[in-house]
């Protein structure tokens, strides 16, 4: 018989560090700014490929795109649009 927890009774031995409300909080918050802060590059970074591949198309090659790659990263939307 495979018994996890008699492997390892030093894990049930140890006590748990009650968690304070404003600790998960404040990490609930570290969390949603940092999802923001990456979405927020993701759009800019969608919206600078749009604009070189209208100014500067020769420039998608310097990058190592093709342009398939790039039309389909320009045509993705936001995940409250899919």
């Amino acid at each position: 018989m495979n018994d996890t927890l008699a492997s390892a009774p030093h894990q049930a031995a140890r006590p748990e560090t009650p968690v304070r409300p404003a600790e998960v909080s404040r990490r609930h918050l570290t969390t949603l700014r940092s999802i923001i802060a990456t979405w927020r590059e993701r759009t800019r970074f969608r919206w600078e490929l749009k604009q070189m591949s209208k100014d500067n198309p020769h420039l998608i090659d310097d990058i190592g795109l093709t342009r398939q790659q790039v039309e389909e990263e320009i045509a993705k939307l936001p995940f409250w649009q899919r």
